[in-house]
């Protein structure tokens, strides 16, 4: 029996590469969502802002289940949740399975090993405010399955493989000692693709969040000096906690500016900034226990040097 499924947010990054591996599955029928049609033809794209709630029941009805990939500002990612919410309705039988992305974020600045029954707390940020509304708009819904993955690696990623490339050839990143000792809780893209559709076929008793991240993940420090060698940017260069603090205080706001105005004059290949959030992140000692998804749903985890080397062979 063919599974219809809608993709919410399909021009990002991970929206992007789920509907291709959706596609290829012979009992799935992927549509994909956004604002904007795609860069590339897709005759099957539907084009409607994903906070309107009246536009979403209009288009649910058509499917079975929707994966909500939405990213954005923090409006966005509530209003989205919100209108979700309002389409789909709270009734057992009367929609489609949902299949949420929340985020690691959720957690907000606590530390430690975590589980999913760990209270959510927005303290990072609008960001991580706006993913925890999301969470508490959609949590009670009776088929909802809400995905909390920590960072998305993998060939294309542009926050977690592609930055972190840029970094370390430009010597702006390396061996960051205490400031780097933080746990990545990466995850390699396809793992995720495979969870997704683990939810997609999961009876409705499984139900509820699950954290998405490699067992064992390594820390920063480790994650960049393994890129480093898969990429050539070697000898390590190792920064000191001053020569952080003056990118995250000084470079990063003057490098935002750049980014901005370089993208509307169509610029590539600008240096990317170092904001506070992510060198707050580097140094955080959280890590998320992910058994809820091994056990429930037997998932099989890239290895750091296999995901590596899937990230960057050509």
């Amino acid at each position: 029996m063919t599974c219809r499924v809608l993709v919410l947010g399909a021009r990002g990054y991970f929206g992007t590469l789920l509907l291709q591996r959706l596609r290829q599955l012979p009992w799935v029928q992927a549509v994909g969502a956004g604002r904007r049609y795609p860069t590339q033809h897709d005759g099957g794209f539907r084009v409607f802002d994903a906070v309107d709630a009246e536009a979403l029941r209009c288009e649910l009805e058509d499917f079975d289940a929707v994966i909500n990939c939405v990213s954005g500002s923090a409006d966005v990612i509530s209003g989205g949740a919100r209108a979700l919410r309002e389409a789909i309705g709270t009734k057992v039988g009367a929609g489609p399975r949902l299949v949420h992305f929340s985020s690691m974020a959720v957690y907000g600045s606590i530390q430690g090993k975590i589980r999913e029954d760990c209270p959510l707390n927005g303290d990072l940020g609008p960001y991580a405010s706006a993913k925890v509304r999301a969470e508490q708009y959609l949590s009670d819904m009776p088929d909802v399955f809400i995905l909390r993955p920590g960072c998305i690696y993998g060939k294309g990623s542009p926050q977690w493989t592609s930055r972190i490339a840029k970094l370390l050839r430009a010597g702006r990143i390396g061996d960051l000692g205490a400031e780097g000792d933080g746990c990545s809780n990466l995850v390699f893209a396809d793992d995720v693709v495979q969870a997704v559709i683990a939810a997609l076929r999961a009876p409705a008793g499984q139900r509820g969040a699950y954290n998405l991240a490699m067992p064992d993940a390594p820390s920063w420090n480790l994650y960049f000096e393994r890129m480093a060698c898969r990429i050539g940017a070697v000898p390590l260069k190792r920064i000191s906690a001053r020569r952080l603090k003056l990118e995250t205080k000084l470079l990063a706001p003057a490098f935002k500016v750049a980014e901005l105005v370089g993208g509307r004059a169509g610029l590539r290949d600008l240096p990317p900034p170092i904001p506070a959030s992510l060198a707050r992140l580097w140094r955080q000692d959280i890590q998320l226990d992910t058994s809820r998804a091994s056990n429930a749903w037997q998932l099989s985890w890239t290895s750091l040097d296999e995901g590596l080397r899937l990230s960057f062979e050509s």
